[in-house]
């Protein structure tokens, strides 16, 4: 095998692993376990290494074997046609064994490298996200807030990786991501409806095409992050830089979900997914700045 031909299977294998997504993943996981270092006598860089790397793995398999798993439903959708599987660029057999294999590793670096609480938590996530939500996309809208169950683990997983157990700081830096994502969602959803109705995945704005019932969640869920976004103000976790610092963010993006919930188009949809993007490591830059987790 040449050089080039192995870098490009590198690059396909790399690809399965949605590096963008699991870098997100890895932020929040990192802002659970700052917080989490509270508890802790000392800051452990030992368990925050193998944390980081063992999320690292299983979120990298799982997207693997989510893409396996999805292949023939992504072979039909414009924006998910050019991934490794649907071009045969990985064949299914290799992205299942890929997937598997990092999986395998992820779950056991985060149980014998950190503790068994954090591997657990990420074994659930997995679990949810590939047997529960993966298979409803295609059955409910509802997968939308089943998924939103292991998309917000991460800073779970930091926290426990950091202190070995979890409480009500736990809960609300899981709270914010829960909520955060369903705008991001909804908005990604109202964008490729198209595509998701060609693939039979049963998304919003696909079973309720005219836009009012997604427009109005995204503003819905854009309103109830504000005040959960404030939380670690009045709860000792961070300061008034970040008390006012939140406000200004979740402003930006409520205006965008107020737009999106009163003109249904795509550039209104992309002002949200734009808004949520930016939203999310500004707010986590504000609990590294301000934030009482050290």
């Amino acid at each position: 095998m040449t050089d080039r031909r192995m870098t490009k299977r590198f690059s396909s294998f790399a690809e399965l692993t949605k590096p963008r997504i699991t870098s997100f993943i890895l932020m929040s996981a990192a802002i659970g376990f700052m917080f989490g270092s509270r508890l802790a006598p000392a800051w452990n860089w030992f368990a925050l290494l193998n944390m980081l790397a063992g999320t690292g793995l299983l979120a990298s398999g799982t997207a693997a074997l989510n893409q396996w798993y999805e292949n023939e439903g992504d072979a039909l959708m414009r924006r998910t046609r050019g991934r490794p599987i649907p071009t045969g660029r990985v064949s299914t057999r290799e992205g299942l064994w890929f997937g598997v294999a990092l999986s395998v590793l992820g779950f056991a670096d985060l149980c014998l490298g950190v503790n068994v609480l954090t591997g657990f938590l990420g074994l659930f996530t997995l679990v949810t996200y590939l047997f529960i939500y993966t298979p409803l996309k295609r059955r409910s809208p509802v997968s939308t807030t089943i998924g939103a169950i292991p998309g917000a683990m991460p800073p779970l997983i930091g926290y426990a990786a950091a202190s070995g157990r979890l409480n009500f700081e736990a809960g609300i830096l899981y709270a914010i991501l829960f909520l955060w994502q369903f705008p991001h969602f909804y908005a990604i959803a109202w964008m490729y409806r198209e595509d998701y109705a060609r693939a039979g995945i049963r998304m919003l704005p696909v079973v309720e095409p005219d836009g009012d019932s997604t427009g109005r969640r995204i503003l819905l869920f854009s309103l109830a992050l504000v005040p959960m976004s404030l939380a670690p103000a009045f709860f000792s976790m961070a300061g008034n830089v970040y008390l006012y610092g939140a406000l200004v963010l979740g402003a930006l993006v409520v205006v965008a979900g107020f737009r999106a919930a009163t003109q249904h188009s795509i550039l209104r949809a992309r002002q949200v997914l734009l808004a949520s993007v930016v939203y999310l490591p500004l707010l986590y830059g504000l609990l590294v700045i301000d934030g009482k987790g050290v």
